[in-house]
């Protein structure tokens, strides 16, 4: 099974739900607002009177067999959406209780 964390412009929250959804992946957390910074390029989202905006992040363990396409999913939802950003990372996880 696969671990994968998302953290995108909260503009894009329920886009990625939507896409979730399509692709049978149900389990998730997510946390509507968090601030952060991207480490390559664009616009701190802070949640402050400087950087107004604030990300959204998500974590869901998926399938072996889901994780390639999800993260397709993600990279299609960034290249429509330069501007406001979207990144995901995933890691190989064991056991559920």
């Amino acid at each position: 099974m696969k671990a994968i964390f998302m953290s995108c412009n909260q503009a894009l929250y329920e886009e990625v739900l939507d896409k979730m959804k399509k692709l049978g992946i149900r389990g998730y957390t997510g946390w509507e607002e968090v601030a952060g910074c991207g480490s390559r390029d664009g616009e701190p989202h802070l949640g402050d009177y400087a950087w107004p905006t604030l990300n959204s992040a998500f974590i869901s363990i998926v399938e072996d067999s889901q994780c390639d396409e999800f993260m397709r999913a993600i990279s299609e939802i960034d290249k429509e959406n330069e501007k406001l950003g979207i990144r995901a990372f995933w890691w190989e996880v064991g056991g559920t209780v």
